[in-house]
């Protein structure tokens, strides 16, 4: 193949981009072309493409697989990043630098005008932004782990939350930026922070952050923190795909998340948009794993067994699974013969412990035609004031009431979230406060017995029950605070056994509601002492078989520290916390103020 590197393209303000550039030998073009667009360093191995076997795969091996198959491969650097010109703001740049960049590469004798895009994370938040532009040339997609759906719910805030992944983000970016890279000092300066007490320290201001010693990042980041309401800031084509979807282009597109991961609603929120109408067919994939993590079947301290593996399972790898899916869409050489859905359905394990020391959830992968899966059905469960999660709705009007402080909040332990290291991970874990979490009192207690949070569970459940697609929480409650927040974690909750006396307590999805949002993403209602009011939490959808013999448990607290910003609880804009207070917050239980718990159940999986 013939190389190119760092060929220089044009963006409409000046800007120049990097771009390595990949060409066929030996045979005449134009070719189609595949690119993707990377903040991560393009001359660098993506995370992304590490195999079962050990491999990882480099951006030279990959373009010689692609060049190979009558492809152009191409990696570029986003703006701001490595060697690529100007300054880097996270995400907003995108959409115009993928439309300006596929402009320069149709008008190229190798292109034949035919162009897919790639790439996992951040890189599929590239191809989205620039497909909201309808650009020339785009004609098909492969979303891996990302994409916007609305950042706004998904990706930088949640539920009127800030997603505290952005800061430890910023924080492990910014050392590579341009200045760190150009200056030792500022590099040095950074890996001096504790971020561990930065976090502690929270919220931060400007000036007084470890990101101070390269401004930018600290800019959008306080920015994206600042901006609660949902307005023009969060209606960019690059963070809100939703408003943009009639722009879309009329491409097959395979979408690729995990049960685990920090995109789970964006990624299914945009194969339904992509799905509505189109003359296309779209491939959707849903691993338990982690963020990009696809061949690692563990996530947390659960293991889900060698089948959970995309390469075997799903396809060969997941390189020759792209080549496949761009031989088809691209050249329509190729036709795809693979399930249009493709999940993951967690459980159904022994429940023991591994020699790795990790639980036992097992699982099995489900093929179908639709999301959410045929035969589904809405099941409601309510809370009554005995903490149980019922089928009858509770005739006696109940209450439950605890404290929220703000300067003991409720630890993060796993979920789905990403790029929480060092401070947090996500995953599933035995929700128990043990010293490898931030913020846990380290005495290995459940975290259903702290008082800040109210527990909610099913009987033993006498034949198995499979929850698979969204679910939501509706809470009436009230608070003494102006402003609070209500959390969810729907739990599987095992019974004991000899590894696990006590049972093994399982997360398996969670969400948040900052009440101030209860009515309007787009205008804050303060709460009044006392008045009774609905709250609704939306939780990721998931895929999960609850065994006979377990509990299904609902945990209800008002902070999930560090994976969401805590609310001080005293209305204060957004991003600042001078006069936090504890709340009282209630949870009305029954008659016309009945919580439940409203899940999609799935009758036969076969």
């Amino acid at each position: 193949m013939q190389t190119l590197h760092n060929q220089m393209i044009p963006m409409r303000d000046g800007i120049h981009l990097a771009t390595d550039i990949y060409l066929p030998m030996g045979t005449a073009g134009p070719f189609p072309v595949v690119i993707e667009r990377t903040p991560y360093d393009k001359s660098k191995p993506s995370r992304s493409e590490k195999q079962l076997d050990g491999q990882h795969i480099s951006r030279e091996q990959m373009a010689a697989r692609f060049t190979a198959q009558g492809f152009v491969a191409i990696f570029q650097d986003c703006r701001g990043r490595y060697a690529s010109e100007g300054v880097f703001t996270k995400y907003t740049a995108e959409g115009e630098d993928g439309v300006d960049t596929l402009a320069w590469i149709v008008e190229q004798p190798w292109c034949n005008g035919r162009i897919g895009s790639m790439g996992l994370s951040y890189a599929a938040h590239t191809q989205l932004a620039m497909a909201c532009l309808h650009p020339p040339g785009l004609s098909s997609m492969v979303l891996d782990s990302g994409g916007f759906a609305n950042a706004y719910q998904c990706g930088i805030r949640q539920g009127g939350a800030f997603e505290l992944k952005q800061a430890t983000w910023a924080f492990r970016q910014a050392k590579e930026s341009p200045a760190a890279l150009a200056d030792p000092a500022i590099r040095e300066a950074l890996e001096q922070e504790d971020i561990h007490q930065w976090f502690a320290r929270m919220p931060w201001q400007a000036g007084q952050s470890p990101l101070r010693h390269v401004p930018e990042y600290e800019t959008y980041l306080l920015e994206q923190w600042a901006q609660g309401d949902f307005g023009p800031y969060w209606q960019t084509p690059g963070i809100y795909a939703e408003g943009h979807y009639q722009n879309l282009p009329d491409i097959p597109v395979l979408f690729m998340s995990s049960w685990y991961d920090a995109y789970v609603s964006s990624t299914l929120a945009n194969y339904a948009a992509f799905s509505k109408n189109s003359s296309h067919s779209h491939q959707l994939i849903m691993g338990p794993w982690l963020h990009g993590d696809r061949n690692i079947t563990h996530s947390g301290d659960v293991e889900f067994g060698p089948q959970a593996a995309f390469d075997g399972q799903v396809d060969s790898n997941w390189l020759d699974c792209r080549l496949n899916w761009f031989e088809h869409s691209l050249k329509a050489t190729h036709p795809s013969t693979a399930a249009h859905v493709k999940v993951f359905l967690m459980g159904g394990g022994s429940g023991a412990k591994d020699q790795n020391g990790r639980m036992q959830h097992g699982g099995r992968w489900l093929n179908s035609s639709q999301w959410p899966l045929p035969h589904s059905e809405s099941r409601t469960l309510y809370l009554t004031a005995s903490h149980q999660l019922s089928s009858l709705r509770p005739d006696d009007k109940d209450r439950l009431s605890y404290y929220a402080d703000p300067n003991h909040p409720v630890p993060t332990l796993g979920g789905a979230l990403t790029s929480g290291a060092p401070v947090f991970a996500g995953g599933a874990f035995d929700q128990r406060e043990s010293s490898g979490f931030f913020g846990s009192r380290g005495d290995n207690r459940p975290l259903a017995e702290r008082e800040d949070v109210l527990s909610f569970q099913t009987e033993p459940l006498e034949q198995d029950l499979t929850v698979a697609g969204p679910l939501h929480i509706e809470l009436w409650i009230d608070s003494d605070a102006p402003d609070t927040d209500f959390t969810a974690k729907l739990v599987d909750v095992y019974p004991p056994s000899a590894d696990y006396p006590d049972g093994y307590a399982m997360n398996i999805t969670d969400g948040i509601r900052r009440c101030r949002y209860r009515d309007a993403w787009e205008q804050p209602t303060w709460l009044t002492p006392g008045e009774r009011v609905k709250v609704v939490i939306e939780p990721f959808a998931t895929c999960n078989l609850f065994k006979r013999g377990h509990r299904l448990r609902l945990d209800i607290a008002s902070s999930n520290f560090p994976h969401f910003d805590v609310n001080p609880n005293s209305g204060e804009a957004q991003g600042q916390a001078q006069h936090r207070r504890r709340a009282l917050n209630t949870v009305h239980l029954g008659g016309e103020y009945a919580s439940r718990l409203v899940l999609t159940t799935v009758i036969d999986t076969e």
